[in-house]
């Protein structure tokens, strides 16, 4: 079963570039996964609005989840910390 999901990512005051750089690094590795970036877009950031907008499509739970535990990704998680302060994901189905 595909699953599909949305991501929505805001940045850290000030890190906006630094979280395009984490995100181009991680988003790399999906394709390693039966997993698609299927869009990635950006806002300004302002008024709360999240900086990125991913939508992805898996194989299965276990993409995903050998995505989400790939070490090279879990390496960079303190890049990550630094310059992500919140992460929503949200599964959908595309209509």
């Amino acid at each position: 079963m595909t699953l599909t999901f949305y991501v929505f990512l805001w940045s850290r005051p000030g890190m906006e570039r630094a979280l395009i750089v984490y995100e181009d690094a991680v988003l790399a590795l999906v394709g390693e996964y039966d997993g698609k970036v299927l869009q990635r877009a950006r806002t300004d950031g302002a008024d709360g609005r999240p900086l990125e907008v991913q939508l992805f499509e898996w194989a299965s739970q276990a993409a995903m989840d050998g995505f989400m535990s790939d070490p090279r990704r879990t390496a960079l998680a303190a890049d990550r910390d630094r310059a992500i302060a919140r992460t929503e994901i949200v599964p959908v189905q595309l209509v």
